[in-house]
């Protein structure tokens, strides 16, 4: 390595705080002579409250659609505007609750997985005029691709539609339910499918369809003490 590289000339590091300023003069014992107080003062921003000749030391935020901008104020005055301060002044109650259901997600949009949200939308564009119409209501803008909010009645009744009900579905009694699981039925099973399943089971295990063979007779006993069980629930 070359020690004499004029490559070393240019490097620069930061220095601390025991050496004295460029253009600074040292004190006889080692010291930094002050700066004067003219060059280390700074400007205060005056109070925004009219008529108010105060420092305006505090910062206060402007509000909804002026996000990052701020009023200065004194210490009393900041105070009073913190107290009367509300975000959501103008809206009314559907467009906050909507605001606030969408901040959840950022403000962002969302949609299922393995949807084309685009796509969907223009294959739908202009079967509901209303849909493209924004509310009087909000003046900010929201995607709503899981019907979430609609479905809570807020930003009206396009778009999505309403899933269908699944079907109930019977509720039986645990020996009901296993009764149907030994003849090989399900909880949807009606009389006649009982009736037909229960004429199979027993011409497929009675001994005089198997040659005599008796080995299925415990089965046979397990079937018709399932048929009695449905019989006297009433589905048979």
């Amino acid at each position: 390595m070359d020690l004499n590289s004029p490559l070393f000339d240019s490097i620069r590091i930061k220095p601390t705080c025991d050496d004295p300023k460029e253009g600074s003069k040292a004190s006889p014992k080692g010291g930094r002579a002050k700066a004067s107080a003219g060059t280390s003062a700074t400007t205060e921003a005056a109070c925004d409250a009219p008529g108010c000749t105060g420092a305006g030391l505090y910062r206060a935020p402007k509000g909804r659609k002026q996000e990052g901008q701020y009023y200065r104020f004194c210490i009393d005055h900041v105070r009073a505007y913190n107290a009367a301060y509300n975000y959501f002044d103008g809206m009314n109650d559907a467009a906050v609750e909507a605001y606030q259901k969408d901040a959840m997600v950022g403000h962002r949009p969302t949609w299922s997985m393995g949807v084309n949200a685009a796509g969907a939308g223009a294959d739908k564009a202009g079967a509901n005029p209303k849909a493209d119409k924004p509310e009087a209501e909000r003046d900010w803008a929201y995607a709503d691709p899981l019907g979430i909010l609609r479905a809570n009645g807020v930003g009206g009744n396009a778009g999505r539609r309403a899933a269908a009900p699944e079907p109930q579905r019977p509720r039986h009694s645990a020996a009901v339910t296993k009764a149907l699981d030994v003849m090989g039925l399900d909880e949807t099973a009606d009389t006649a499918a009982i009736k037909a399943q229960y004429k199979t089971l027993v011409k497929r295990f009675h001994p005089d369809a198997n040659g005599g063979d008796r080995s299925f007779e415990e089965r046979l006993r397990d079937i018709i003490r399932a048929h009695d069980v449905l019989r006297a629930a009433g589905l048979c």
